[in-house]
């Protein structure tokens, strides 16, 4: 028999620390060690000690490290409860989180990720078991300049339509002073870019990087006893895709529809509230598709939508604010929810939106699953 489930999570958590590394590449820097460095410096942020923590979520880098198990005695805790998520890209992790603190099985959660892909030189060009392998689209390039090539056939996207995104993160990045791509990038010189895998061009595409990004996350009853500022979390959702390349459309990605319907549905927000929008892009190809199935921009003409100019500085739609992993750093979407933080208590220095009360970050693991979050200083 169907039960009624309460779905209203508004304001029962909030995130009271963020800290991060330098980007780019650390070498000698483990996984593990990125991560308790990005800890410390949450903890700082958060005005507390390491002896508060009483959860750890851990996010597994690129070569399957960074665990709970691994972080936990480098750190020097045995919390209470600890996890480690095989793709967390920090809206993941979140929601682990908060589901944890609402269980009560933690009240203070550090969440984590590591990396030190670049420094290693990790193969992500490599092929891999899939369908999408054994007919040679390598990395996740290949398959998202196919999903490109199918929004352009059927809704006549253009190439200058599409680079607006490059050239909007890269804009938003030089004024943030951890992007590692901060140097000015003008349409002409992104359409004089040679094809990288057409019609993907270099700046379509992250770079790898290293690094660590934390987030400190408790209950919203003791935020108010933080130096900074609450964040709370609104609303969240979440929907698979696992069926994978035997899903109808699978470049598409219709699946994230089911996220979209999710979120305004479980919080009654419209996209008219968001004021500011963050969505993981290892490429893209995901900006295109996500700022769709979200309802920022009409079904298939989003193309003409973003040359308008909605997403640059100065527009009404301020999208990847830190620069994005276009420009930013490749740290699995974890920077866009630190600077979703930051803009929210106005600490995001020369790109801060004037009164940013409402964030949203939508983010996926490839083709697999997709997950959002809505977040306020408001609860």
């Amino acid at each position: 028999m169907a039960t009624d489930i309460d779905t209203d999570i508004r304001g029962k958590v909030a995130i009271v620390g963020v800290g991060h590394t330098p980007q780019g590449e650390l070498p000698g820097q483990s996984p593990e060690l990125n991560s308790v460095l990005a800890i410390k410096e949450a903890l700082k942020d958060a005005g507390i000690g390491r002896e508060k923590l009483d959860g750890l979520i851990t996010c597994k880098s690129v070569q399957g490290t960074n665990t709970d198990v691994m972080v936990g005695p480098l750190l020097g805790l045995n919390p209470r409860y600890a996890q480690t998520l095989d793709y967390g890209t920090c809206n993941f992790s979140l929601h682990l989180a908060v589901q944890a603190i609402l269980t009560g099985m933690a009240t203070t959660v550090a969440l984590c990720y590591g990396a030190n892909a670049r420094s290693i030189r990790f193969p992500f060009g490599a092929s891999s078991p899939t369908l999408a392998g054994a007919s040679g689209l390598m990395h996740i390039a290949g398959p998202a300049a196919m999903a490109l090539q199918r929004h352009k056939a059927m809704y006549g996207t253009t190439d200058e339509q599409f680079g607006m995104i490059a050239v909007s993160e890269r804009e938003w990045a030089q004024q943030n002073p951890i992007a590692l791509f901060r140097e000015p990038m003008s349409m002409e010189q992104y359409l004089a870019m040679p094809y990288m895998v057409e019609p993907l061009r270099r700046a379509d595409v992250t770079m790898l990087s290293d690094g660590g990004v934390s987030l400190i996350v408790t209950r919203a009853d003791l935020a108010a006893d933080y130096p900074n500022k609450p964040v709370y979390v609104l609303g969240m959702s979440e929907q698979t895709g696992i069926r994978g390349e035997y899903t109808p459309d699978y470049l598409n990605r219709e699946f994230l529809r089911g996220a979209a319907d999710q979120i305004w549905r479980n919080t009654g927000l419209t996209t008219g509230d968001i004021d500011v929008l963050y969505i993981q892009n290892p490429t893209a190809v995901w900006v295109l598709q996500m700022l769709e199935y979200y309802g920022f921009a009409p079904p298939g003409e989003v193309g003409p939508w973003l040359a308008e100019g909605h997403t640059r500085p100065g527009g009404d739609r301020p999208l990847n604010t830190n620069g994005g992993q276009l420009s930013e750093s490749y740290m699995w979407g974890w920077l866009h929810m630190v600077e979703a933080v930051r803009q929210l208590r106005g600490q995001a220095g020369q790109r801060q939106v004037t009164g940013a009360e409402i964030a949203m970050y939508c983010s996926t693991q490839v083709w697999l699953k997709g997950g959002a979050s809505i977040l306020s200083t408001h609860n």
